[in-house]
């Protein structure tokens, strides 16, 4: 007999950015906040251990969360400097203890929301319900939200590059930047690594994050990201005198390799977040694409219908332009630097961001496919069909 204490509606494995972005957007819904819910994560959620930066034209679900916003961005390599002021879209950044807390106080008030801090073992699934083993409990649901890394594909130097990086956030005595122009990418540093670039993004005028990024095979040792780091703070931006207040490092796979949305032949475990593509391929940006299928996912439990959002034609256009992007780089056809230097240089910022975030038309497709060399791209997009 099976333990009703151990049943719920939904289970969420994984209590990160998808994870919680999916349980606001149950609790905060008139007809779903009552669901018996469990969210399953090794390790609670209260550190300040990375953060979200992402462009919407409007509002957002989790606006009261902003730390800071920005109107105007700059491009730049060793031959142009581009600054650009946005004209639909904000530049937006979350921290991730902000998100964190946020949703948390909020699902306090709930007593049909359960959190378990537990590790899981294994996840399963019949026709009826799926099932997660913990080293502790089995537990059941009629359906279960998975951002965990149990299904995800081999990531190899073959099929994949890593988008790493360390950031500071750094805060000087004196007034130095201009809290309303962010540095989307720099790429006047060394390339011998592969697409490389920094992110300079002001929070006020005395203090920024300043984040090395490479897109590569393989991470770095620790002492090059802050060797990286310090060079650039003293000899780019010609400041001496800061202290360091967080530090964050991160990898996001960008992989030719295929993140399945769901993980069973009964749709009951529904991949979220990166475990399920949510992760663009070609940029390693996440945040939006999670906000975008959490709230499908809530349309489709609305209509009764399975949740797992099936691909639209859309979504699969994307998928080719990111593989085959992303193909052009590991293939060594062109450098990524080279690539986003291009379409900066020829194209509109709004339509890059519009082309990058997933919201552009087969139109404003042509328009940046056009901005780059026909060859390489030709040969790749035929591999990638």
């Amino acid at each position: 007999m099976k333990n009703n204490d151990l049943k719920y509606d939904y289970i969420i494995a994984g209590s990160g950015c998808a994870g919680l972005s999916l349980l606001y957007r149950l609790l905060i819904d008139p007809v779903l906040q009552a669901k018996k819910i469990l969210v399953i994560d090794r390790v609670q959620k209260n550190e300040n251990d990375r953060t979200w930066c992402f462009w919407e034209e409007r509002k957002g679900l989790f606006e009261s969360v902003v730390m800071h916003e920005w109107k105007s961005l700059i491009f730049k390599n060793e031959d142009f400097t581009r600054q650009f002021d946005l004209e639909k879209y904000r530049y937006k950044m979350i921290q991730g203890k902000d998100f964190y807390q946020f949703v948390l106080s909020y699902a306090a008030g709930f007593d049909n929301v359960i959190f378990k801090n537990e590790n899981i073992k294994g996840i399963t699934s019949d026709a009826l319900e799926a099932t997660v083993e913990t080293e502790e409990n089995i537990y059941q649901s009629e359906y279960l939200f998975n951002s965990t890394s149990l299904f995800n594909p081999k990531i190899t130097e073959e099929n994949s590059l890593l988008q790493h990086f360390t950031g500071w956030v750094i805060k000087t005595k004196e007034d130095t930047f201009d809290s309303k122009v962010g540095t989307l990418m720099d790429f006047t540093l060394d390339q011998k690594h592969g697409a490389t670039f920094m992110y300079v993004l002001p929070t006020s005028s005395t203090e920024a994050l300043v984040e090395y990024t490479l897109f590569s095979k393989s991470v770095l040792p620790k002492e090059e990201y802050q060797a990286a780091l310090t060079h650039y703070i003293k000899n780019d931006l010609q400041i001496s005198d800061y202290e360091i207040t967080h530090t964050e490092f991160g990898i996001i796979p960008m992989s030719l390799a295929k993140f399945e949305r769901n993980s069973d032949v009964f749709n009951r475990i529904i991949n979220i977040g990166t475990a399920g593509g949510y992760t663009k391929a070609s940029s390693g940006y996440t945040f939006q694409f999670v906000q975008k299928n959490t709230a499908k996912i809530i349309e489709n439990l609305l209509q009764q219908k399975n949740p797992n959002p099936e691909k639209s034609f859309d979504d699969k256009r994307y998928e080719w332009y990111d593989r085959t992007l992303l193909e052009v780089i590991l293939s060594g056809k062109m450098e990524g630097k080279d690539i986003f230097s291009l379409m900066f240089s020829k194209r509109s910022p709004e339509d890059i961001l519009k082309f990058l975030g997933n919201e552009s038309t087969i139109w404003d497709d042509l328009k940046i496919v056009t901005a780059l060399p026909i060859g390489p791209f030709m040969i790749s997009g035929l591999k990638q069909l």
